[in-house]
């Protein structure tokens, strides 16, 4: 019987960035190279999740270290009103 393998869950930075054709690219500061794309942002995150997947899954392969997640600041927009003048 083969033993079990155990997954580890991480989380890891992603950049979404609004593409001039619409849609977002995603890259992540941690793993320079692996870059994906969405048509829409709720894509683009499937993207992003599975494009990191087969990039952790190819290091693995080769028996490369895989990074340890870094910490990095969340970026948002927060929305206000202002007076016109």
């Amino acid at each position: 019987m083969k033993p079990k393998r155990h997954s580890i869950i991480s989380t890891y930075p992603a950049v979404f960035e609004p593409a001039i054709e619409g849609g977002y690219n995603v890259l992540f500061p941690d793993f320079p190279g692996c870059v994906t794309f969405g048509k829409t942002f709720e894509e683009a995150q499937e993207m992003a999740r599975e494009v990191l997947e087969l990039w952790l899954e190819e290091l693995s392969s080769q028996k490369q270290k895989i990074p340890a997640r870094a910490l990095y600041p969340i970026i948002s927009q927060i929305q206000v009103s202002f007076p016109h003048y």
